[in-house]
Protein backbone atom coordinates (compact mmCIF):
# COMPACT_ATOMS: atom_id res chain seq x y z
CA UNK A 1 0.00 0.00 0.00
CA UNK A 2 1.44 3.50 -1.11
CA UNK A 3 0.07 7.57 -0.26
CA UNK A 4 0.72 9.12 -2.86
CA UNK A 5 1.32 12.63 -2.82
CA UNK A 6 3.36 15.94 -4.55
CA UNK A 7 5.87 17.40 -2.80
CA UNK A 8 7.77 20.39 -4.06
CA UNK A 9 6.02 19.86 -7.16
CA UNK A 10 7.21 16.16 -7.56
CA UNK A 11 4.99 13.18 -7.36
CA UNK A 12 5.53 10.51 -4.50
CA UNK A 13 4.37 6.68 -3.65
CA UNK A 14 5.17 6.80 0.21
CA UNK A 15 4.92 3.33 1.00
CA UNK A 16 2.96 2.62 4.21
CA UNK A 17 4.26 1.00 7.34
CA UNK A 18 2.57 -0.45 10.26
CA UNK A 19 3.52 1.15 13.64
CA UNK A 20 1.23 -1.07 15.59
CA UNK A 21 -2.63 -2.56 15.76
CA UNK A 22 -3.76 0.27 15.55
CA UNK A 23 -1.07 3.11 13.55
CA UNK A 24 0.30 2.92 10.12
CA UNK A 25 2.50 6.05 8.63
CA UNK A 26 3.77 6.64 5.02
CA UNK A 27 7.38 6.59 4.89
CA UNK A 28 8.99 9.25 3.50
CA UNK A 29 12.79 8.50 2.52
CA UNK A 30 14.60 11.76 1.06
CA UNK A 31 17.83 9.98 0.85
CA UNK A 32 18.82 9.12 -2.48
CA UNK A 33 16.00 11.30 -3.94
CA UNK A 34 18.50 14.14 -5.46
CA UNK A 35 15.64 15.64 -7.52
CA UNK A 36 13.38 15.83 -4.84
CA UNK A 37 15.87 16.74 -1.96
CA UNK A 38 16.91 19.50 -4.19
CA UNK A 39 13.04 20.76 -4.37
CA UNK A 40 11.99 20.51 -1.14
CA UNK A 41 15.48 22.44 -0.05
CA UNK A 42 14.14 24.85 -2.69
CA UNK A 43 10.59 25.45 -1.41
CA UNK A 44 11.61 25.33 2.26
CA UNK A 45 14.65 28.49 1.86
CA UNK A 46 11.20 30.48 0.66
CA UNK A 47 9.70 30.11 3.53
CA UNK A 48 12.57 30.18 6.08
CA UNK A 49 13.44 33.21 8.03
CA UNK A 50 16.76 34.94 8.16
CA UNK A 51 19.28 32.85 9.58
CA UNK A 52 22.84 32.31 9.93
CA UNK A 53 23.21 28.23 10.41
CA UNK A 54 21.06 25.24 9.67
CA UNK A 55 21.26 22.29 11.88
CA UNK A 56 19.58 18.90 11.69
CA UNK A 57 19.59 15.40 13.49
CA UNK A 58 21.12 12.53 12.31
CA UNK A 59 20.58 11.32 9.79
CA UNK A 60 16.87 11.40 7.55
CA UNK A 61 17.57 15.40 7.83
CA UNK A 62 21.37 15.87 6.80
CA UNK A 63 20.84 15.59 2.67
CA UNK A 64 18.18 18.50 3.35
CA UNK A 65 20.41 20.34 5.47
CA UNK A 66 23.03 20.16 3.06
CA UNK A 67 21.08 20.96 -0.10
CA UNK A 68 19.46 24.20 1.92
CA UNK A 69 23.03 25.21 2.73
CA UNK A 70 24.25 24.64 -0.61
CA UNK A 71 21.58 26.64 -1.99
CA UNK A 72 21.66 28.90 0.38
CA UNK A 73 25.87 30.08 -0.16
CA UNK A 74 25.86 28.75 3.18
CA UNK A 75 29.36 27.63 4.32
CA UNK A 76 28.77 25.20 7.51
CA UNK A 77 25.81 23.57 8.50
CA UNK A 78 25.36 21.22 11.94
CA UNK A 79 24.31 17.60 12.83
CA UNK A 80 23.01 16.58 15.88
CA UNK A 81 24.84 13.41 15.78
CA UNK A 82 23.22 10.02 17.36
CA UNK A 83 26.47 8.47 18.63
CA UNK A 84 29.85 10.85 20.21
CA UNK A 85 32.71 10.81 17.01
CA UNK A 86 36.37 10.89 18.54
CA UNK A 87 37.10 14.02 16.49
CA UNK A 88 34.72 16.00 18.87
CA UNK A 89 36.24 18.24 21.27
CA UNK A 90 33.74 17.38 24.04
CA UNK A 91 29.82 17.00 23.45
CA UNK A 92 26.43 18.29 24.82
CA UNK A 93 23.76 15.30 25.50
CA UNK A 94 20.11 14.88 25.53
CA UNK A 95 17.70 11.95 24.97
CA UNK A 96 15.34 11.39 22.39
CA UNK A 97 12.41 8.77 21.68
CA UNK A 98 11.16 9.51 17.47
CA UNK A 99 8.06 7.49 16.59
CA UNK A 100 10.44 5.78 13.79
CA UNK A 101 13.10 4.35 16.40
CA UNK A 102 12.26 1.51 19.09
CA UNK A 103 14.02 2.81 21.79
CA UNK A 104 15.62 6.05 23.41
CA UNK A 105 18.68 7.70 21.59
CA UNK A 106 21.09 10.39 22.56
CA UNK A 107 21.77 13.49 20.35
CA UNK A 108 24.97 14.96 20.58
CA UNK A 109 26.34 18.25 19.66
CA UNK A 110 30.48 18.86 19.89
CA UNK A 111 31.48 22.03 21.85
CA UNK A 112 33.49 23.29 19.24
CA UNK A 113 30.28 23.40 16.99
CA UNK A 114 28.65 24.65 20.03
CA UNK A 115 30.97 27.80 19.97
CA UNK A 116 30.32 28.35 16.62
CA UNK A 117 26.55 28.49 17.21
CA UNK A 118 26.80 31.03 20.28
CA UNK A 119 24.39 34.04 19.52
CA UNK A 120 23.79 33.29 15.97
CA UNK A 121 20.69 32.47 14.27
CA UNK A 122 19.54 29.09 13.80
CA UNK A 123 17.29 27.49 11.55
CA UNK A 124 16.38 23.66 12.62
CA UNK A 125 15.64 21.82 9.66
CA UNK A 126 14.38 17.93 9.66
CA UNK A 127 12.54 15.37 6.82
CA UNK A 128 8.97 14.91 8.79
CA UNK A 129 7.89 16.50 11.79
CA UNK A 130 5.50 14.07 13.31
CA UNK A 131 5.59 13.60 17.38
CA UNK A 132 8.41 16.51 17.59
CA UNK A 133 10.21 14.49 19.96
CA UNK A 134 13.29 14.77 17.51
CA UNK A 135 12.86 18.21 17.31
CA UNK A 136 12.46 19.08 20.64
CA UNK A 137 15.71 17.24 21.42
CA UNK A 138 17.57 19.93 18.95
CA UNK A 139 16.41 22.94 20.27
CA UNK A 140 17.49 21.75 23.78
CA UNK A 141 20.87 21.28 22.32
CA UNK A 142 20.74 24.86 20.20
CA UNK A 143 19.59 26.41 23.63
CA UNK A 144 22.43 25.07 25.36
CA UNK A 145 24.87 25.91 22.65
CA UNK A 146 23.35 29.58 22.95
CA UNK A 147 21.84 29.57 19.83
CA UNK A 148 18.74 31.63 19.17
CA UNK A 149 16.36 29.57 17.21
CA UNK A 150 14.47 31.44 14.33
CA UNK A 151 12.72 28.74 12.97
CA UNK A 152 11.53 24.84 12.78
CA UNK A 153 10.91 23.44 9.35
CA UNK A 154 10.40 20.08 7.60
CA UNK A 155 9.16 19.00 4.31
CA UNK A 156 6.46 17.51 6.02
CA UNK A 157 4.44 17.99 9.03
CA UNK A 158 3.00 14.71 10.00
CA UNK A 159 -0.73 13.82 12.05
CA UNK A 160 -1.12 16.62 14.62
CA UNK A 161 2.10 18.57 13.87
CA UNK A 162 0.54 20.20 11.20
CA UNK A 163 -1.50 21.76 13.46
CA UNK A 164 0.97 23.52 14.99
CA UNK A 165 1.91 27.19 14.61
CA UNK A 166 5.22 27.00 15.29
CA UNK A 167 6.26 24.85 12.13
CA UNK A 168 7.07 25.89 8.47
CA UNK A 169 6.30 22.95 6.20
CA UNK A 170 5.52 22.27 2.87
CA UNK A 171 3.14 19.42 3.16
CA UNK A 172 1.01 17.98 5.55
CA UNK A 173 1.03 13.87 5.65
CA UNK A 174 -2.06 11.63 7.28
CA UNK A 175 -1.64 9.02 9.52
CA UNK A 176 -3.28 6.16 8.64
CA UNK A 177 -5.18 2.96 9.98
CA UNK A 178 -3.40 -0.59 9.55
CA UNK A 179 -5.44 -0.92 6.17
CA UNK A 180 -4.47 2.24 5.13
CA UNK A 181 -7.35 4.33 5.77
CA UNK A 182 -6.41 7.92 6.55
CA UNK A 183 -7.10 8.66 9.99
Amino acid sequence: MYHTMTIAGLKRNLPLCKLNDELSIAAFVIFGDAPLTVACAQELLKKAPKYDYVITAEAKGIPLAHEMARQNGDVTYFVARKVPKLYMTGVFEVTVRSITTAKEQKLYLDTAEAEKIRGKRILIVDDVISTGESLKAVETLVKEAGGIIVGKAAVLAEGDAANREDLIFLEKLPLFTPDGREI
